[in-house]
């Protein structure tokens, strides 16, 4: 059945597509964590939580199955 905590191996390949749906969830699926990183003095910076969204959203572009970097 393989770990529900984890994100399914086709959404991954979709969001490296590009696929808005599957980015969306990919965001939400770190959305806690990103939030937790946000954290500044026990108040979520939001500048500091939409940098870390571009980065991921911009990992994801660059991610390459086949073991090549970009």
């Amino acid at each position: 059945m393989g770990n529900p905590n984890l994100l399914p191996y086709e959404t991954i390949v979709r969001a490296t597509s590009g696929e808005p749906e599957a980015v969306e969830e990919v965001l939400r699926h770190y959305s806690k964590r990103i939030r937790m990183a946000a954290l500044e003095n026990g108040h979520i910076d939001t500048d500091t939580e939409d940098s870390i969204k571009q980065r991921l959203i911009s990992a994801l572009f660059r991610f390459r199955f086949d073991g090549q970097a970009t």
